[in-house]
């Protein structure tokens, strides 16, 4: 039984992923262009407003402070796309019998940190109004315009050659967008995190040298100890450690839960859902 639940999970994962990269695929760029948005103000000494984009940006700001980057593991457009040409590159070179490309884990250490220097670059580029003049150069703007069925492009090919770039990134690493070039991933990372849902290990009854979570997991984490306050910025929330764990060792900071139960998974769903579309979104 417990075998047919593991198998059952990611479909569930699969499903709720492309429900939303159909239908709340504009929850990622609302969200960024509060970034965006509130930046200009400052920088153009005007008053921020509540807008759509910054109810956006602080509405998932604040889901992620309940319940860790959920968003960015169930619901994100541009997460949701990595993890299907991620998926489709293994499943090729599987069938053709070809040893998958993988960035070196050194590589993958060193570049963690340019999504906090891409963030940086926005916030000053729209802060001294220069971003909105970078017509065409938007990797974001273009998926947006493809994802509605726009394909007149013809006007942003440097946006156009990054999203085919960060595409050619998502076939040889694992959330390869998320982990290394995500503004919006940058600022949740760095919020501070209840410890109630996010994930905990165990070690006391580890196997000695296991370690499979942490090979499992897209971000390469070491998760936090058991009864530790500390949390992973960088988890995803993709429950792949729990059921990768032999001893069954990983379970939320609420002990009551493991973290990977299919109503706990659709109730926060469920949360994300109407608070996107109490949002607009």
């Amino acid at each position: 039984m417990k075998i047919q639940k593991k198998k059952i999970h990611p479909y569930v994962r699969a499903a709720i992923q492309l429900i939303c990269f159909l239908f709340f695929s504009s929850a990622f760029t609302a969200a960024f262009g509060g970034i965006k948005y509130i930046a200009s103000q400052l920088g153009a000494g005007e008053k921020i407003q509540w807008t759509a984009f910054v109810a956006a940006l602080a509405g998932l700001c604040a889901f992620t402070i309940i319940f860790g980057r959920f968003f960015c593991g169930f619901a994100c457009a541009f997460g949701s796309l990595g993890d299907a040409v991620h998926w489709l590159y293994l499943w090729i070179c599987k069938k053709i019998k070809k040893k998958p490309i993988r960035l070196r884990a050194d590589l993958c250490e060193k570049f963690s940190a340019v999504k906090y220097l891409i963030l940086l670059l926005i916030v000053v580029l729209s802060f001294f109004g220069v971003y909105t003049k970078l017509r065409g150069a938007s990797p974001w703007d273009v998926f947006s315009m493809l994802h509605t069925g726009n394909f007149q492009v013809i006007e942003y090919i440097p946006g156009l050659l990054l999203l085919l770039s960060i595409i050619g990134g998502m076939c040889v690493q694992e959330r390869f967008f998320c982990r290394f070039l995500c503004p919006l991933g940058a600022v949740f990372s760095m919020l501070p995190v209840l410890p109630l849902f996010t994930l905990r290990r165990n070690r006391e009854d580890c196997i000695k040298g296991c370690a499979g979570c942490t090979r499992k997991c897209p971000s390469d984490i070491g998760l936090p100890e058991d009864g530790s306050w500390e949390t992973a910025g960088d988890c995803f929330q993709c429950q792949k450690c729990i059921r990768t764990c032999p001893k069954e060792n990983i379970r939320c900071g609420w002990k009551v839960l493991r973290g990977d139960e299919i109503i706990f998974t659709l109730v926060r769903i469920g949360l994300l859902i109407g608070l996107c579309l109490w949002m607009g979104l």
